[in-house]
């Protein structure tokens, strides 16, 4: 059997053809459509198209999702997407089962299946990209809560005062965005106050995670302080998390994950806030996720087959 797995992002759609081993036999990717839905559908349409002999479709995109009707009822950044019935739109025109899921729902699915979290019954998943996407799995199952919105962490607010400005909440301050903003903020200013020359400074738009690192790695003391304070903040969540639910084990993906230092860090300021705290908490466990550019595909195929096995 091959399967259709379409992983939608806010600028580009991944897709792929795939069994029920989750191997890739082919895969692609295309601009995400902007200007309503009517040429989304049609997008999905013709990518399911171009694998002639698929069975179904399996479908991983943000937002608060409802899997079992296929209802978006937000959709991130693709806001003409927003109580939208996407599943029964789709059948329209492709006759064939499809299923969805919330895109970091998607990743702890292929954890909790495949990855890093199958060995254990209860676990959390946290996805640090543009936000940061995260999902509880109970008893070998995804939480979704009433509102399927449980474990949406991006939208916890960090400020005693209680405002929600984006700046103020986790998954914008936390985020890898937030990171490469917090460093070139913390550039810009140093500049200011010392006079520093024009190449000291990265322009926004040019600082990214992989920049970052670099210069981390190399000793820039603006980056290792930025992410030393990073760190903690991400650190200081994690506890809370701990002692909300409890997991076996937490799971970090995204792109930042696959720098070990980013999982060594976060651990070594979790064991030093244990380690200072005169109560006996829970101490959390985190690693790496095992995927990490296909985590959504693999997840969203294993969504697909448990629901229609």
């Amino acid at each position: 059997m091959k399967i259709t797995v379409i992983d939608v992002g806010g600028t580009f759609i991944k897709y792929a053809c795939m069994n029920e081993s989750a191997e890739i036999i082919s895969r692609g990717i295309v601009e995400t459509p902007k200007s309503g839905r009517e040429e989304f559908i049609n997008r999905l349409v013709e990518i399911f198209e171009s694998m002639k002999d698929a069975e179904g479709i399996a479908i991983s995109l943000p937002g608060i999702i409802d899997a079992d009707r296929g209802y978006c009822v937000t959709s991130g950044a693709l806001k003409f997407n927003d109580n939208f019935a996407i599943v029964e739109a789709l059948q329209k025109k492709c006759s064939v089962n499809i299923s969805i899921e919330n895109d970091a729902r998607c990743a702890a699915i292929a954890e909790m299946t495949l990855g890093n979290l199958k060995d254990v019954n209860d676990g959390f998943v946290m996805v640090f990209g543009t936000g940061i996407g995260s999902a509880i799995i109970k008893n070998k199952k995804i939480h979704r809560g009433y509102h399927f919105s449980a474990g949406e962490i991006s939208f916890l607010i960090t400020n005693q005062d209680g405002s929600i400005f984006d700046e103020d909440m986790f998954g914008f301050k936390c985020s890898t965005r937030g990171l490469c903003d917090m460093y070139d903020e913390e550039k810009f200013l140093t500049r200011l106050s010392d006079f520093y020359g024009e190449e000291d400074m990265f322009p926004p738009e040019l600082v990214d995670g992989r920049l970052f690192f670099d210069q981390v790695h190399s000793g820039d003391k603006f980056a290792i302080e930025c992410f030393d304070r990073f760190t903690r903040l991400i650190a200081v969540q994690i506890i809370n998390i701990q002692l909300i639910l409890d997991p076996e084990r937490i799971a970090i993906g995204g792109g930042i994950s696959a720098q070990k230092i980013f999982i060594d860090k976060i651990n070594e300021h979790l064991n030093k806030i244990y380690d200072k705290s005169k109560y006996d908490l829970p101490r959390a466990e985190v690693v790496a996720c095992k995927f990490l550019n296909d985590a959504n595909l693999i997840g969203a195929l294993q969504n697909y087959l448990e629901k229609f096995s």
